[in-house]
Formats: structure tokens, sequence, C-alpha cells
């Protein structure tokens, strides 16, 4: 009894006509005996013009198709040779001349006595497919590239070692790092040296335990070594299977927020301290008065004892010191109504700079150098309360270099909105420890200081609706930047 009966091979035939599948078989030499009809739809072709043609010219016809044929041969020549399957992506053109990306599964047909009789050909079409997955992979990069152009944020990835695998555009422009510079290295190298060893791990393993880590407030490191504040959110990297392979970290720079933070808190506590100081003014002025005007009688009468005379005088002297001392803490506490009138900041700059060399103590050898921008627009306030600030931090510039140095001045157009003003010095620069605390009133690190100049300038700045911020590195120099608004 026959194995395949008609009606057994009718419906073997009608199966392969129907499969979403190219179905080939060539002999030996590559001429089709068997194709089913997926490939005369999209050849355009009918059996009777493909059975008998060889397989290559039937699939790459029109131009540009010697270098196709001789890559799908190559496959094929390989299959034959060594008697195996083999799998091959080939372009091809269908009936309206349009490429066709197709799989194909070559496979060599051989007899019992493993003689080759002829090879079949398997495709699938995997055009839309592969378009589906182009296209994904294009939203993915895009989005990819603007999360990672967001300057204010930082993307970067690493393996469960912590080495990084993956550094975004934005994690360059926060860090300073190219992307070829620090691939592979250990995410120790984004940290301070403390928080490497103490929460860094500490942050690791609470994501690795619950599969997301709250957000962190952090200092992280950048390539030069300067430190800045971000918000720090880390996450698991899961591969297609569910298995962690990494962590995804993402980082918010803050510095901006915490300058402002610090701005907030620090107007609030000068504010409370302005109220305390004028009440204490008050009181000491009350009974100094008393004192000086007892002073002065004492001096006028003529029978008063000629070596008493030196001691009283220099009791005056210092009364008259704490007087001063007095008023410049109540010009600190006063809120004064400024008498508002339109200045030139370069004019008002020039203007003080000539009473530089009337301060005995300052050197001879300090260099100015100006660079004041032309055409600033004006801006309005007190020219004698802004002479005041510059001549103050003029004096302290000076006083940061008593071997001699270079004072800047530079004046520019900050967006149209502001005047910026960039007082310099490269003295010894500030630590870090006192920054916190240099507007702040009675804070001083000079020996004979008062600890008022600086907090009156924060104030006569903020009454003017400006800021004034400090930028300084340790025996490198200190910069004073004032940011006025433009009349």
């Amino acid at each position: 009894m026959s194995l395949f009966n008609k009606e057994t091979l009718d419906l073997f035939h009608r199966v392969i006509d129907n499969a979403n599948a190219f179905i080939i078989f060539a002999d030996t030499n590559g001429n089709i005996s068997i194709c089913n009809k997926k490939v005369e739809d999209v050849t355009g072709k009918n059996k009777t013009e493909i059975m008998g043609n060889n397989l290559l010219d039937l699939l790459y016809q029109g131009s540009n198709t010697d270098i196709k044929q001789q890559m799908f041969k190559a496959v094929l020549d390989n299959s034959v040779t060594y008697k195996r399957s083999n799998i091959f992506e080939g372009v091809i053109s269908d009936r309206a001349n349009q490429d066709r990306l197709l799989s194909w599964n070559i496979t060599p047909i051989l007899s019992d006595s493993q003689e080759l009789e002829g090879i079949l050909f398997i495709g699938s079409d995997i055009t839309e497919l592969k378009e589906k997955e182009a296209s994904f992979k294009k939203i993915d990069e895009t989005i990819r590239n603007i999360f990672s152009s967001i300057k204010e944020y930082g993307l970067y990835v690493t393996n469960l070692e912590g080495n990084i695998t993956y550094f975004g555009m934005g994690s360059e422009v926060m860090f300073g790092w190219q992307k070829n510079e620090i691939i592979f290295k250990h995410i120790s190298i984004l940290h301070t040296e403390e928080d490497a060893k103490k929460k860094l791990p500490l942050i690791v393993e609470e994501t690795k335990l619950y599969g997301r880590h709250e957000e962190e407030d952090i200092s992280l490191v950048k390539k030069n070594g300067e430190t800045f504040s971000v918000i720090l959110t880390v996450t698991q990297f899961m591969d297609s299977e569910d298995k962690l392979t990494g962590y995804i970290f993402i980082a918010k720079d803050i510095t901006e927020r915490k300058k402002l933070e610090y701005r907030i808190f620090q107007t609030e506590k000068l504010a409370a301290l302005g109220q305390l100081v004028a009440g204490m003014a008050h009181e000491i002025n009350n009974p100094l008065f008393i004192i000086s005007g007892r002073l002065e009688m004492l001096l006028e009468q003529k029978r008063t004892f000629r070596q008493v005379n030196p001691d009283l005088r220099i009791i005056s002297e210092q009364a008259d010191r704490i007087r001063k001392l007095v008023d410049r803490l109540l010009m600190f506490s006063r809120q004064t109504h400024l008498k508002l009138e339109v200045i030139d900041i370069n004019d008002a700059i020039d203007s003080v700079l000539p009473f530089l060399s009337y301060q005995k103590s300052l050197d001879t050898k300090i260099q100015i150098e100006k660079d004041l921008a032309k055409d600033l627009p004006p801006i309005k306030g007190s020219l004698s309360q802004l002479q005041e600030v510059f001549m103050n931090l003029f004096i302290n510039a000076c006083q940061a270099m008593p071997d001699g140095g270079k004072l800047s001045i530079k004046t520019s157009n900050l967006q149209n909105q502001f005047v910026e003003i960039r007082i310099g010095d490269s003295g010894c620069g500030i630590p870090e420890q006192n920054l916190k605390n240099i507007f702040m009133p009675f804070f001083t690190t000079k020996k004979d200081g008062t600890g008022l100049g600086l907090s009156i300038c924060y104030n006569i700045i903020k009454n003017h609706s400006g800021v004034i911020e400090i930028e300084t590195l340790v025996n490198k120099g200190t910069t004073f930047i004032i940011k006025l608004p433009f009349a």
C-alpha cells in the first residue's frame, strides 16, 4: 500500500501553497522544481514561468543584483559543500519593484546514501518586523536623546559590579566627563570619598532589596573635582527575562535650588538679627550718650588734674569708637527707604577706585585690571550706598593679597535684564567652612574687623532687588558676583 494516497498528497500540496512562507525546492544546479503560491504572489510570475529557472535569477532581478546574488550563492555553496543548514537574510524585489527583506532557511536534502538530491529553501518575509524594530529603536533612541540632552539631568547606567556601561549626553554636560573617558570606570569616581564608602553601597543595597530607592539628596563630584548637589534616584535595570543586570542612576542638579534656599535662610536670619541688633544698639546708645556728655564736661573743667586729662581723652576716643560701631549696627538693621536715581554702574565703580590710594594699609604692588562693558543700560538705586558696597569689596580684595596680586573688576550685560559686576582677587581664598557665615554680622577672620562690612553690603544689594554671590578657591582667589536689575 502506498505511503501517501491521492487525498494525502492533495492536502500536502494545499498546505504548501497556503503556507505564509516562501517554499522552493531546487535541484543541485539551483534550478527550481517546486514552489508554492507565496512565491508566485510576490514575484508576479506563475509556476510555468518559474519552474526550471535558476533560483538566483528569479529572486534577484533588475539592477544592482550581482552583489546580492554573490552573497546568497556564497551561503548556498557553503550549505552544499558541508551538507548543513544555513540561515541568510537578503533583500529581493517584489512584483512592484519594492525591496522585501527575507530570512531564508537553506536545507540540503540528502538521499539515504547521503548524496545531495536538492536544496529546500524556506523564506520568511521579515520586512514589516524589521521596520517595526527600526521604528521602536528610533523612538527609543529619540526618547533617550531627549532625556540625555536635558542639562539638569544626568542619566547613567552601571552593571552589577558598579562599572559604568552607559553615560548620557546630559551626564557629560553635568560631570564634565566624555563618554569614552568614563565608560567601564567604577561609579565611585562620581562620588566623594566618604559617600563612596558609606552612602553609595547603602543606596545600591536598598535598590537591590526594594526595587527602587527613593530620592536621595547627595553631593556628586565633577571631573575637575568640584562637588555639587543633586537629587539622586536609583532604579534596578532588568533584562528581557526580568533578571537584574545593573542599576540606572538619574541625577537632578539642584545647585541653584540650594543657592535659593540658602539666600532665603540668610535673609530670614539677617532679618531676625537686624531686629535684635537694633534693640541692642538703642540700649547701648542711651548710657553711651550720658558717658560721652560727662566726659566732655570733665575735659572742659579747668580744675581737672592734668595727669588725668590724657586718660579722659583715651576714654573719650574709645567712647567715640563705640558710637561709630553702634551707628554701623543701626545702619545694618535699618530698612532704609532708597532715594532712587539713575546710575551708570561703570561710572559708580570709577568714582570709587581713586579712594583706594588713600588706604595706607594696602600694598602698592596690587594691579587693578578693569573690563567694563560698553553701552550698559543704567540701573536705579542709591549711588552712595552702592559706592559703599564697591569700596568695601575693593578693600577686602586688596587685604586678601598682602603680598600683592591682581584686583579684577568686570561688568557685563546678563540676559538683557541685569548688570553683572564681578570683583575678584588672586588672594588666599575663603575656606569652605567659612562660606556659610560670610555675610553674617560679627563674623570676621580679620584681627581688627567688626564683621559688619559684608553684612551691610548684603543688605544694600538686597534692598536694590539684587543678589550677591561668591566663587572662591583656597590659595587661588575669591570673586564676588553682584547682579542688579536694569532700570
